[in-house]
C-alpha cells in the first residue's frame, strides 16, 4: 500500500459525509425550497390566450381564374371557384397572437398593443378552452397597452400588484403562451426597475428587465409576484435571435393601469407635453454645464409656441427634477411628464450653467400617435339570410356532371365575412346545414328560417371531389 492511499484510510467515511453535508447546508435554501406551484396554479385561470387575423383581401369575382382550376373540375362550375385551394386570391390571411390576463370579472382582458394592432379579428381562449370573439375598446401604442372586452361573466382575475415596490433580485413569475404552448410558466428574478427602451417607441415606459424567460407569444401576458399579484405586462426582449437569452422587459403596471383607465373612461390615452428635444449628459458636458456629475436631461431644441417655450426653458438648460423626482438619466423625463394630465402645472428644477433653479410650468397635450379607441368603417352589406349566402339549386344536368351526388344547392355569392373566412367559397355545394339535410332549395330556405340568433352553424360542402365541414357565427341582423 502507497503512502497516499494509506493516508486516506486514516480518516473515517463518516467524517467525510458530515463534511460534505456540511458544506451543502451552507448553500442558500431558497436555491431548493422556493416553490411557486400554488402562485401559479391560482394564477392560471385569468391567464388568456390570444390569436389575431388580417384577413387577406376578398378576390375579384369578375377575375378570370380559370387557368388555376383543376383539370378534371366539370366546366359549369368553373365559374365559381376562385383558387385552386379554395382560398382567396391577393394578399393571404395573416395569423398572429400573444398573451394576456382578465383584470375584470365581466369580461376586460388586457395585453399589448402590438399583440392586435391592425387585427381584423382577435380571438381570445381561456384556459377553460372556452373561446370569444373580442372588442376592441381600446389601444395605445406608445405604453404598448390594450384593453379587450368578451361577453363572458364570473370570470377569474388577477388584482394588481404594487411595481414601484419591486427591487432587484426579487423574484417575478412570468405566464403565457411562447411559441403557441399556452399557459407556459418561467420564473426569474428582477434584474433592474426604470429601464429606458432606446430601440421601441416606448419613452413613457420605465420598464422592468428581468432574466425570466420570456419568448414570441409571452407578449401580454402577465409579469406577477410571489403574492399572485400582477407587477407587470411582459412586452419585449432583446435579442438577436428572437429568443430568451435573459432580457426581457415587462411593462410596470403602475404605469399600465394609468393607461388602462383612460382608455376605459375615453377611449384614448392623455399624455403631458413639454415640447423639449432632450439628450444625455456625458462627463465631459457636466463639467462645462458646471454640474458636479453628469445628471439630468439636456434641452437640445425647444419647440416654438410648447410649454417649455411659454414657461421660459432655454437650450442648454440640464432638468434634475420634477415635482421633486429626481432625473438620474434623461430617459427618466418623459415618464415623469407624460404622467401628468395636459394643462397641470409641473415644477422644474433645472440647472443654466451651473445656477440651479425652479421655473412652474404649464403642460400641454401630446398628440396621440394612432386613433386608440375601437371604431368600424367598413361599410357591411347586409345578408339576404340568416347565413349570408346566396344559394341556386341544381339542373339536371349539373346533377350529372356530379356523378349520382344527391341533394344539395350550389353557393353562388358570400354576403357574410364569417362565412368567407370560415372557408364556405363560391362554386361550393352546400350539403347539410348542422344535422339536417339539404336537398333542394326548399329544404335550404326551411332550415336557415329556423336557425337561432347567435348561434354557431356547421356546414358540409362538396369542393372538387371531397366533403368538408365548415362552422362559422352568422353575423347577427341590425
Amino acid at each position: 500500500m502507497n503512502r497516499s492511499t494509506s493516508s486516506y484510510l486514516r480518516y473515517p467515511i463518516s467524517l467525510i459525509f458530515a463534511v460534505v453535508f456540511g458544506w451543502m447546508a451552507c448553500i442558500p435554501s431558497f436555491a431548493f425550497t422556493e416553490d411557486f406551484s400554488d402562485v401559479v396554479e391560482a394564477s392560471i385561470p385569468a391567464v388568456v390566450n390570444i390569436e389575431t387575423t388580417r384577413f387577406g383581401e376578398r378576390p375579384n369575382a369578375n377575375t378570370d381564374q380559370n387557368d388555376q382550376l383543376p383539370d378534371d373540375l366539370p366546366e359549369m362550375f368553373r365559374r365559381f371557384f376562385e383558387s385552386p385551394y379554395g382560398g382567396p386570391r391577393g394578399r393571404p390571411d395573416q395569423m398572429g397572437g400573444g398573451s394576456g390576463f382578465i383584470m375584470d370579472s365581466d369580461g376586460l382582458v388586457v395585453t399589448n398593443h402590438h399583440v392586435i394592432e391592425d387585427a381584423d379579428e382577435i380571438i381570445v381562449r381561456l384556459s377553460d378552452r372556452r373561446e370569444f370573439v373580442a372588442e376592441l375598446v381600446g389601444s395605445d401604442p406608445e405604453t404598448d397597452v390594450a384593453v379587450l372586452r368578451i361577453d363572458a361573466e364570473s370570470l377569474p382575475v388577477l388584482e394588481f400588484g404594487d411595481s414601484d415596490a419591486l427591487r432587484a433580485g426579487q423574484w417575478v413569475i412570468a405566464i403565457g403562451s411562447p411559441f403557441r404552448f399556452e399557459q407556459s410558466v418561467s420564473a426569474g428574478i428582477v434584474s433592474a426597475t426604470g429601464r429606458s427602451a432606446a430601440s421601441t417607441q416606448q419613452q413613457y415606459v420605465p420598464f422592468i428587465q428581468t432574466d425570466a424567460a420570456i419568448n414570441r407569444g409571452n407578449s401580454g401576458g402577465p409579469l406577477i409576484d410571489r403574492n399572485g399579484q400582477v407587477v407587470g405586462i411582459n412586452s419585449w426582449i432583446l435579442s438577436s435571435s428572437g429568443g430568451n437569452i435573459g432580457l426581457s422587459f415587462s411593462i410596470p403596471i403602475e404605469i399600465a393601469s394609468r393607461t388602462i383607465d383612460q382608455l376605459l373612461e375615453f377611449g384614448r390615452v392623455s399624455r403631458g407635453y413639454l415640447g423639449v428635444g432632450i439628450e444625455s449628459v456625458d462627463r465631459n458636458e457636466a463639467d462645462a454645464l458646471g454640474l458636479d456629475r453628469p445628471i439630468g436631461a439636456l434641452v437640445n431644441r425647444i419647440e416654438p409656441g410648447s410649454a417649455a417655450q411659454r414657461g421660459g426653458i432655454e437650450v442648454g438648460d440640464v432638468i434634475l427634477e420634477v415635482n421633486g423626482q429626481t432625473i438620474e438619466v434623461f430617459s427618466d423625463l418623459p415618464p415623469l411628464v407624460g404622467a401628468v394630465p395636459p394643462g397641470d402645472e409641473v415644477e422644474l428644477l433645472i440647472s443654466r450653467w451651473g445656477d440651479t433653479r425652479t421655473l412652474d410650468i404649464e403642460l400641454d397635450e401630446r398628440e396621440p400617435t394612432t386613433a386608440t379607441a375601437s371604431s368600424d368603417n367598413d361599410q357591411e352589406i347586409e345578408p339576404s339570410n340568416a347565413l349570408g349566402l346566396t344559394v341556386e339549386p341544381l339542373s339536371q344536368e349539373q346533377r350529372r356532371q356530379l356523378e349520382g351526388i344527391q341533394g344539395g344547392v350550389l353557393v353562388t355569392e358570400i354576403e357574410s365575412d364569417n362565412a368567407y373566412r370560415a372557408g364556405v367559397r363560391r362554386g361550393d355545394l352546400l350539403q347539410m346545414i348542422n344535422n339536417q339535410e339539404v336537398g333542394d332549395l326548399d329544404d335550404f330556405n326551411r332550415i336557415v328560417d329556423g336557425i337561432e340568433d347567435g348561434r354557431s352553424v356547421a356546414l358540409l360542402l362538396w369542393r372538387n371531389g371531397a366533403t368538408q365541414f365548415v362552422a362559422y357565427t352568422p353575423e347577427s341582423p341590425e
